[in-house]
Order: C-alpha cells, then structure tokens, then sequence
C-alpha cells in the first residue's frame, strides 16, 4: 500500500515536472525600422494571456510560453504596434530574427494607455492637430532647460523661461496664454481652479517622470469640459509595471548647476503587484543673477493587477523646492547702464537682490509644495466594456515674497535704495530699520520710534517712523477630484464613452512675515475682527516637506481670505471608426460654484464674511472626422463651441465679496482642418485654423467725479467691459525626413494672425453695482479702442529646423534651429483708451534665431552587455545670440513730430540726440523687458541597468 502511495506521488510529481518545462521559448529582437538600432523596453506579450516580458537595451527579448501557435504582440509609445505569428513545440525554441517596428511621431498605442480617463490622439484616427515628444527626447534634449521649452519646436508654440528662475517659464499656444491651456497629467486637469494658472515651479520634477507628452492644438480630444482654448498638454507619467531596472544619473551645467537623480522599477512580479521609485535633487545659482535655486522631486508607483480584469495603479509625486526670482522686468536701459560700459545689455542683470552682510539676499523668493496622490482602477467587465476610476488629491503649501513698506516713501526697489552697481542696497535698509543714521541721496536719515519700538508696516508713506519688511504672498490649498468613464464597445463601428466629473477646492490666501531685517516689530490693521495688532514671528521662505502641512496657526496680515469652488460635470463621447473614417461628437457640462470667506475685510457678524455659492452653467459640444484616403493621404476636420465659466475674481471683483451682477460666460468657438502625408522616409502635418474667443471679462477703474465739483472727494467706478474678443487665425506645417538610416531631419513652421475684434464700451458703476451718472443724468463709460490690435505675449510666426546623425553606432550629433518673428509686446487691453494708442498698435519686438546643439553616445556594458551607461552633452543658444524675448511694456519709439521748438517747428538737434541715446535695436529703452538667456550647456552621465 505504501509503495503504491509513493509511486503515486511520483507520477503526480513527474506529471508536474513534465507540464513546468513543457512549455516553448521564443527570442528575437525589436529593431527601429527608421535607425535599424535595438529598441528597448518593448513591451512583448503573448496575445489572449498574461505572459509577457520586455526588450533589453539591445531590443532583444526571450519569452517562455505554453501556448504552442498565437501571435505576439509589440508595443511601445510612440510606435505602431507589430503583431506576430509564432508556432513553437512543447519544449522547444524558436528564433523570430530581427523584428521592425516603425514609429508613429503623433502615436501613442492605445494597449499603453491602459485607462479610458486619458484622451490620447491617435494618427490617422483622432481629427486634431496634435504632436506627441517622447520620453526619450526630453531624456535627452531637455537637460537644465525648463520643461515647457521642449515643446518649442512644436507649431504655434512659444514657451520662455519669463525672468529667469528656477521653474517661471510660461508656454503660449496659437497666442493663447497657458491660463487658457488646458494641462493634463494622466487625465488629470492641474490648472487652479480659481484663476487656470499653472506654475511650472510647482512641477519641476515632471521631466523626470514623464513617458510621454502630447500636445494637442485647438479645442483637443479631450472629454472633459475644460479651458482648452489654445490647447492642451497631456502629460503622461511613468507607471509602476515598467520594466525590471533602474538608473542613476547626473547633469551637470553652466553656473554650478547639478542635478543627481535614481530611479528603480521592480517590474510586474508573479503575483501582480509592480513598484516604481524615483528621487532627484537639483541645485545652482542660476543664469539670472540672484536666482540661486534648489528643488526635489519624488515619485512612488505601486501597481496591482488582480487579474486580467483589474488593474491598480497608486502614484504620489511631490517636488519641494525654492527659488530667487527676477520678478521686475528691467528697463532696456538698466541692463546696459549695468553692463559692459559699451552699450552692450547686462542681460544676467536683476533688479530684485542685493547682498546683506555679505551673503545673496533677495526680496523675491518662491517656495512651494504641492504634492498629488492619485488611484486608478481600470476595469474590463467584458469585452465591450471597460470602466476607468481616478480619484486624486492635491495639497499645496508655499507662496512668494515681495518687499512690504518704504524708507521716507522709497520702497525696496527704489533707485534710490540701490548701490552703484543697480543692486538692492539691503545693507542700508537693515541699518535704518535697526535706528542707524543712513544717507539716501545727500541726505541723512534716523527713523523714529514708536512706543519705543522700531516699528515696520504696510504703509509706503513718506513718514520719519514706517522701514521695509520682507513678507510672503501665501497661497495654499487643499483639492480632492475624482473622474469616472466608462467606455462601451456598441459594435465594430461606435463606442460609447460616458462619464463624471467631480472636484472639490479651497484656496487659502494671506501673508505673513519673513524678515524685519532689523526693526523690533510689525503693526498691521487690516484685520477688523482684531485690529491693531503687533507682530514679531518671522516664518521662513523654503518649502514645508510636510505634504499636510497645516498653516492656519501662522500669523496673518494686510489679508486673509479663501476661494472656495465646486465643479461637477458629466461628460459624454460617441465616436465612429472603420479603416478609413473616424468621425466623434463630444457634450459636456458643468456647474462651477464660488464662494469667498474673508476673514480680515469683514466683521464675523457680516453676511461677507462667508458668501454663499454662486453656481454657474457651463459646458461644451465638440466634433470631428478623420478621413484616410489611402496608407499615405488623409485629412481631417474639427469644431467646436464653449461656454467657459469666468475666472474666480471676475466673479468677486476688487477683491470683495460682492458678486459682480454682470458675470456672463466667455465663448470659444474653433474650426480647424488638416491634412496629413504618411510614408517610409516623409511624414508631414497642414493644419489650418480658427478661434473666436468672446466675451472675455475685463474690468476698468478709475476715480470719478460724478458731481463735476473739483472740491468734493471722487469715487471709485469700475467698468466691466464683456464684449473683449479674440480672433486667431494661422496655419501650421511641421514634417520629418529619413533619406537615409542614419539621418533624420525634422522642421516646422507657423503663421498666425491673432488680434482683438472690435472696440467695446461699458458704464461705470460704483462698488454696489449702481451706475455712475452726473447730475444731467449722463452715464460715464469708458471704451477700448481694440479693433484689429494685434494680440501680444507670443511669437506668431515661428519656424524651425534640425537634424540628427548617428556617426558610428550610437554615437550621434545633432542640431536644430529655430526662427522666431511677429513677436509683439505683452500688452494690456486697458491701456487702449483712447483712439490714438491704437493707433500706433502692438509693439513689435525684433526677430530672433537661435541654435541648438547636441552630442550622444551610448556604451553597452555589463553581462551580454544589456546594460548601458549614456552621455549627453547639450549646447543652447550655441552663436549667443543676445535677444529680447518678451516686454511687458508697450512704449513704441518717437518720431520727429514728438521733438518741436517752442515756435512749433521741428527740433531736430532734440530728435537725433533721442535717436542716438534712447534707442536699442529698434526699441525705445523705456521699454521693461526679458532678455533670452545666451550660451548655456548642460553635460548628462547616466547608467540604466
């Protein structure tokens, strides 16, 4: 009995031996069809199962499998995915060779993006003008740039780095500001809910965990009822089930730059769950002077697959950081009455610093922490339906300082404050807060005491007691959202998606104290419900690592209030597809509801005090087809129409709580066409377009008699002004080129045509809505004379061109240049009063050229040489090219007819004295402007394994 017991557990133990290694294996490896180099990091799956694997640096793969005849299935972001046949026997191996896989420049596969709640454009399928960078590209070009600039040789697309600091670049798109840009990560909006700003500070470790961006012109693919005016940016991070590896880099740049990063993925384990790890710390002293900066990032991806139906996936990323900024925009003349002493601009220059005991001291830092927690569920109830949950926190921290009060009525940044060389003397205001004699001018001076205290304030009055603080704008707050969609396969043909919105916001603003620099205390008496209150507590300008930090304990002053909005939304898609035609239609709306509570303006007992929600309707309608006429020819066309909700402080005005009664939602309506060319060498991209932007809320104020008697006091009126309009119109042409393996050539080039519809007019009312009138009864408005003004803050014309060589195996070089022209001045439709301003128009600023230029080389290393160690150098702006690259002034140069005589004849020794003098490349040096930056590099060693 024993022996037949024991044979048996034999048999069953060879039976499970025999079925363990009765499985076939199958190699190959994955080539780029276009550079013919080994791919890595293909994900490779055996279709209808869960097994798969992925390629090495090579691009080479071995897969174990049970099933004996099936196909594979290769996929990789940015290219199209390759399916193949295979036919293996119980424990034996096949070779499949090499195996070609062509890129898609605008493609990311859909098998990638595994949630519904991401709207990713498809070539040849989704109707958008739409360019996709991959994570290779910002791996390698970005270096010590800032992230939006990547996007630069994207048509229609302006991003600077603003003044310079560490994380205050901006991106423009079509000439639309990025208030109006929607930004996506992983189908997540991030714009504030209360004024759709992004700062990119706020996200200075994105480029590290990035897998994808896409950019998509126009009103966009996606499904939410967001502010995608000019466009949206979809950022799309790294997930937790990469594969099994990790790296360790570090950048090094111009002007003590480093940056060190480590990164690990432990790959999906056998029991589904997967990690992904990233930390990064980056350093310098910055290009501007006085921008010192440094900043953190990490992020944490867990995953979990369940089974083949349930897929979850947590992500929390974070990056603290602070930086110096250069706030002010010099004028033209400072830069070079602070340069060379030849006329040649300091462009490095900065007005916002000085030195304090001889260490870098800056009234304008910027600190922030704003970490996101997201969980994804995706889940296949079957084969036709799919439903895709995010749910997600965001818990931001930090503010920026500025200088508060004045020495005898100069404030910080008064020139008579300064050293001989343009700086901020903080020396001497420490010296006069503290009770010392200075000398301003040719004058000396000794602040006095109040009860018997050196007494610091927000008065910028010229009084013997009042000296200047450094203090901190805050602006924190607390976001949770969640979005649901889910997607129904109909048929063959349609799919329907349907879904919800939800967010949930509470902006806390107020200020605080950062340094008396010398003086015993501060008084503050804007606080009704405690007034007249002294402070000493002086709280520090860098990041709180504490992601729940609780700042309500702070002591407050000059305000304190919270923008509170609520969204809810539901949204819906139809989209129909063959081989040929894909056509969709989109609805959603939404109700936006604000409310305000001041707690410094109004008594407790005040209704003010905290307002009720002012819930406001919007929503959006959207579609558009995709026509392939064969494998290389297709065209597409797209509308739209929006009904946007206004900003939080078009709703309450002058920074109150009173709800303006002429609220009015902006309308968007877009019209776009493209055409697209597709082969094995050229690809290229026609888009042309149209956007109206209507509506816009501007408001007007100025001090109004409205009894015509000099004698009596004025009043405050305020024009609201809803007739503003926008039109951009352009077209848009961008193409790659590989005539040969080794060489890809890419270029692009942009024509836009955005200025203001026609003039608009409104009444004046006072601060309770009344209409403003004079005793005859005559109401006083106000006009913009805006017709036909061009819109400014972007370039819109733009172009470029580049290439790359691989030289000898992976070793490669590139380049691009880009061409920047009808480039007009920021400017401000309220300084449009008069007919004779427009009349001279939108400053424009001078063309510009810059090239770029980079090296690469990768070396294999390791066993099988499967890991590889990457060096990147990165030349920018490689002639140091000097050039303005915005103005936030609109002062156009004089003529002739501006120089006369007492006698009314021309003075022209006056004129040419001016022209010789006051004039820079074209421009008035009047004019406050950023200068780009000149030559800079940034040198990268990283080690993937």
């Amino acid at each position: 009995m024993r022996k037949i017991k024991a044979n048996y557990f034999v048999w069953i133990f060879t039976l499970f031996t025999a079925f363990a290694y009765s499985q076939g294996k199958i190699n190959g490896v994955i080539l780029d069809t276009d550079s013919g180099m080994g791919l890595p990091g293909v994900n490779v799956t055996v279709k209808g199962t869960n097994e798969g694997t992925t390629t090495d640096s090579e691009g080479k793969f071995s897969i174990t499998t049970k099933t004996q005849t099936g196909q594979l299935v290769f996929t990789y972001i940015g290219f199209q995915t390759k399916t193949v046949n295979f036919s293996v026997e119980k424990t034996g191996t096949i070779d499949l060779g090499k195996i070609n896989m062509a890129s898609e420049s605008n493609q990311l596969e859909e098998i990638v993006i595994k949630s519904s709640v991401i709207d990713i454009a498809k070539d040849r399928k989704t109707p958008i003008a739409v360019s996709t960078i991959k994570s290779a590209e910002i791996v390698e070009k970005l270096g010590s740039q800032e992230f939006p600039e990547i996007l630069n040789n994207t048509p229609s697309v302006y991003a600077t780095k603003s003044g310079g600091g560490f994380g205050d670049s901006r991106v423009n798109i079509r000439g639309f500001s990025q208030e109006n840009i929607a930004v996506m990560i992983n189908g997540v909006p991030v714009n504030d809910m209360e004024n759709s700003r992004v700062f990119w500070s706020n996200w200075a470790g994105l480029s590290d965990v990035t897998s994808a961006m896409q950019v998509q012109r126009g009103l966009g693919s996606s499904k939410l009822a967001i502010s995608s005016v000019g466009g949206t940016i979809n950022v799309i991070t790294k997930s937790s089930d990469l594969k099994k590896g990790g790296t360790l880099s570090s950048t090094i740049g111009n002007d003590d730059y480093l940056k060190t990063l480590m990164s690990y993925s432990s790959g999906k384990l056998e029991n589904g769950f997967s990690t992904s790890v990233l930390l990064s710390q980056t350093f310098g002293d910055g290009y501007v002077d006085g921008t010192k900066f440094a900043g953190a990032n990490y992020f944490v991806a867990l995953g979990y697959e369940l089974n083949k139906n349930h897929d979850f996936q947590i992500t929390f990323t974070g990056a603290p950081q602070w930086h110096n900024q250069r706030s002010a925009a010099p004028t033209i003349a400072d830069y070079i009455k602070y340069g060379d002493g030849v006329g040649e601009p300091n462009i490095r220059y900065n007005s916002d610093w000085g030195y304090l005991n001889g260490r870098e001291y800056s009234f304008r830092t910027n600190y922030y922490h704003k970490p996101v927690a997201s969980l994804n569920w995706d889940w296949k109830i079957n084969e036709t339906t799919k439903l895709s949950t995010v749910i997600y926190g965001s818990w931001g921290r930090g503010g920026g300082s500025n200088g508060a009060g004045a020495i005898r009525g100069n404030r910080f940044f008064s020139n008579s404050l300064r050293t001989a060389n343009g700086l901020i003397n903080v020396d001497l205001i420490n010296a006069y807060n503290s009770g010392q004699q200075v000398t301003i001018g040719t004058t000396n001076f000794t602040r006095s005491q109040i009860n018997g205290d050196f007494q610091n304030s927000a008065s910028t009055g010229n009084n013997a007691t009042n000296g200047i603080s450094k203090i901190s704008s805050i602006n924190s707050h607390n976001w949770y959202g969640g979005i649901v969609n889910l997607n129904k396969k109909i048929n063959d043909k349609f799919t329907l998606d349907f879904g919800l919105d939800a967010r949930t916001y509470r902006g806390i603003h107020f200020q605080n104290l950062n340094d008396l620099l010398g003086a015993d205390n501060y008084a503050d008496n804007f606080d009704v419900n405690n007034p007249n209150r002294v402070l000493s507590f002086e709280y520090s300008t860098k990041p709180h690592f504490n992601p729940f930090f609780n700042s309500d304990y702070q002591q407050k002053i000059n305000y304190n209030n919270d923008g509170l909005v609520r969204w809810y939304g539901a949204f819906t898609q139809l989209e129909y597809a063959t081989e040929k035609l894909t056509a969709f239609v989109q609805a959603a709306i939404s109700q936006q509801g604000f409310r305000r509570d001041d707690y410094f303006k109004y008594l407790t007992t005040d209704p003010l005090y905290s307002t009720d929600y002012e819930n406001i309707l919007g929503g959006n309608i959207k579609g558009g087809l995709n026509y392939n006429i064969n494998k290389n020819h297709n065209v597409f066309i797209n509308s739209g129409y929006y009904s946007k909700q206004p900003f939080f402080n078009a709703v309450y005005p002058n920074n109150a709580s009173v709800v303006n009664e002429n609220l009015t939602n902006e309308k968007v309506f877009g019209v776009e066409a493209g055409y697209g060319y597709r082969s094995s060498k050229f690809n290229a991209n026609l888009n042309v377009y149209r956007t109206s932007w209507k509506d816009r809320f501007i408001r007007l104020t100025a001090n109004i008699d409205n009894d015509l008697n000099p004698a009596t006091p004025t009043i405050l009126g305020n024009a609201f002004l809803q007739g503003v309009e926008q039109i951009h119109v352009g077209a848009e042409l961008d193409f790659t080129y590989k005539p040969i393996r080794k060489l890809a050539i890419n270029g692009m080039a942009s024509i836009g045509n955005w200025k203001y519809g026609s003039n608009v007019t409104a009444n004046y009312q006072d601060d309770n809505n009344l209409v403003i009138t004079n005793p005859s009864g005559e109401v006083f408005t106000e006009t913009l004379y805006l017709d036909g003004l061009k819109v400014g803050d972007a370039a819109q014309t733009t172009a470029s061109i580049g290439a790359s060589y691989e030289i000898i195996e992976r070793v490669k070089i590139d380049g691009n240049y880009r061409f920047v022209d009808e480039l007009y001045a920021s400017i401000d439709p309220v300084n449009f009063r008069t007919q004779a301003a427009n009349d001279k128009g939108s400053l424009l600023l001078p063309s510009y050229g810059l090239l770029d230029a980079g090296f690469s080389y990768k070396m294999l290393v390791g066993k099988d040489r499967a890991d590889a160690i990457n060096f990147r150098l990165n030349i920018n702006n490689v002639l140091d090219e000097i050039y303005i690259a915005e103005s936030r002034t609109n002062i156009h140069t004089k003529t002739q007819a501006d120089f006369t005589n007492t006698d009314g004849s021309p003075n022209t020794t006056a004129y040419n004295t001016y022209v010789t003098t006051q004039i820079y490349d074209g421009l008035d040096k009047s004019n406050q402007v950023f200068f780009g930056f000149g030559r800079t590099w940034n040198f990268a060693i990283s080690y993937s394994f």
